[in-house]
C-alpha cells in the first residue's frame, strides 16, 4: 500500500475540546496508525486555527455542526467539560459520526441513556476513554482477579488522595459548579466507578457523602471570591452483587496524599495496586500481592501486557489502547467495550451518590439491563 493510499485509508476524527484533547487526544490519535486529526474545535475562531495550525490539522472550526458537515470527518472524539457533553455528543450522534467521549458521560444518567440509544439507532459506534483498562498494572490486576489469586473477596478499600486542588486560591471555574457536572466525584470517582464494575462486578447498594472542604475560590477575572458547591472530597460505601463490602476515599484536596490504592483482601491472599505519583496518574503504578499469611511482593508484569512505547504523559499509551478498540468496534459495527454501556453505569452510580448524599441513606442500584431498557 502506497504512502498517500494507507493515510486515506485512516480514520478521520475531528478533535473537540482543547485542553486534555490538546495534551492527550490529538497526539494519541496522530500516533495511533489506524487515524488522523482532520478538525479541531474551539468556540474561539483564532484559537481554533492556532492550534490547527500547530498540528497541522487541516480545519479550525467554531460549531459542532461545522465540523460534522465536513466530509473528511468520520468520527469525533470529546474531551470539553461535562455539562457540554450531551448536546455536543447528540449532534455528533444524530449526524451518524463514531463518537470517542470523556468522562463523565454527561450530567445526568438519563442523558448518557439517550446517547446510548442514540447511537443504536444512527449506527454510530461509541467509546469511553476508561483508559485504566489498558494500563498494563490494571490488566495484570484483573487477569489475577479472574483466576481466583484473593480467594472470596473480604474487602475492597479504595484511596485516591491527591493534591490537584489544594491549593485554595486556584481560579474558581466549572469544576467548583455542582450544575455544570465539576467536582472530584465526576472527575475521578467516574473512573472508580467503572473499574469497580470491571474488575469486581455490579454494585447491589451504595451510601455516598459528598464534601466542599473549600468554600469559595477567586474569580479568575475579577478577583471575587464565588461559592463552590461542588464536591472536592467523597467518602463512598459499596455493597456488591456478590456481597463484598467496598469502601472508597477519594479528596482532590489533600497535599501529600498517598496517590491512587486498590486493596483487595480475600480468604486465599490480598492484591494491592497503587501509585503514588502525583503528577501523573498512570505512570508510577504497582501491583504487589501475598497469598495469605504471606508478605507482600511486587508482581512482573508481562511483557505481552506492556505498552509497545511510552510518552512523557503517561496518559498517552492507555488512550492509544481506547481508539483501537474504538476502531475494532468500528470495523465489526458492534461497539466494544469500553463503550456507552459503561457509560451509562458509571454515570448512574454518580447519580445514586448524589441522590445518597441528599438523603443520608443507602441507595438500591437497579440492574443495569432493566435501567437501559426503561423510559
Amino acid at each position: 500500500m502506497s504512502v498517500a493510499s494507507a493515510e486515506n485509508s485512516k480514520l478521520g476524527v475531528a478533535v473537540v475540546g482543547t485542553g486534555f484533547g490538546e495534551k492527550v487526544h490529538i497526539p494519541g490519535l496522530q500516533e495511533n496508525p489506524n487515524t488522523k486529526v482532520v478538525a479541531v474545535y474551539h468556540r474561539d475562531l483564532a484559537k481554533a486555527k492556532t492550534i490547527a495550525s500547530k498540528y497541522n490539522i487541516p480545519h479550525g472550526c467554531t460549531s459542532i455542526e461545522e465540523i460534522v458537515a465536513l466530509p473528511e470527518v468520520q468520527a469525533v472524539s470529546i474531551s470539553t467539560p461535562p455539562f457540554l457533553h450531551y448536546e455536543m455528543a447528540s449532534q455528533v450522534l444524530q449526524a451518524g459520526k463514531h463518537l470517542l467521549l470523556e468522562k463523565p458521560t454527561t450530567l445526568t444518567a438519563i442523558e448518557a441513556r439517550e446517547l446510548y440509544h442514540l447511537a443504536n439507532r444512527r449506527g454510530a459506534i461509541a467509546t469511553m476513554d476508561f483508559e485504566f483498562r489498558f494500563v498494563p498494572t490494571w490488566m495484570m490486576l484483573s487477569e489475577m482477579l479472574a483466576e481466583g489469586y484473593v480467594g472470596k473477596k473480604r474487602l475492597i478499600k479504595i484511596d485516591w488522595l491527591v493534591s490537584s486542588r489544594a491549593d485554595a486560591m486556584r481560579p474558581w471555574n466549572w469544576y467548583a459548579r455542582k450544575a455544570q457536572g465539576g467536582g472530584a466525584l465526576g472527575a475521578v470517582a467516574s473512573h472508580a466507578f467503572d473499574y469497580i464494575s470491571w474488575l469486581f462486578g455490579p454494585v447491589r447498594r451504595l451510601l455516598a457523602k459528598l464534601i466542599s472542604t473549600i468554600p469559595d475560590r477567586p474569580d479568575p477575572n475579577t478577583g471575587e471570591m464565588k461559592p463552590v458547591d461542588a464536591d472536592d472530597a467523597c467518602m463512598l460505601m459499596l455493597e456488591l452483587a456478590d456481597g463484598t463490602p467496598c469502601q472508597i476515599c477519594i479528596s482532590s484536596v489533600t497535599y501529600q496524599g498517598r496517590g491512587h490504592w486498590v486493596e483487595i483482601y480475600g480468604d486465599r491472599g490480598t492484591l494491592v495496586l497503587g501509585n503514588d505519583n502525583q503528577k501523573d496518574y498512570v505512570h508510577g503504578f504497582r501491583l504487589l500481592a501475598a497469598p495469605a499469611g504471606k508478605s507482600l511482593s511486587e508482581v512482573e508484569i508481562p511483557h505481552r501486557l506492556a505498552f509497545p512505547k511510552s510518552y512523557t504523559d503517561g496518559r498517552i499509551a492507555p488512550f492509544i489502547r481506547v481508539v483501537d478498540k474504538w476502531i475494532e468496534g468500528i470495523k465489526l459495527s458492534a461497539s466494544q467495550t469500553p463503550s456507552l454501556t459503561e457509560g451509562v453505569y458509571s454515570q448512574l452510580l454518580m447519580d445514586l451518590a448524589h441522590k445518597s448524599n441528599g438523603t443520608g441513606l443507602w441507595v438500591e442500584v437497579p440492574d443495569l439491563q432493566t435501567f437501559l431498557a426503561s423510559n
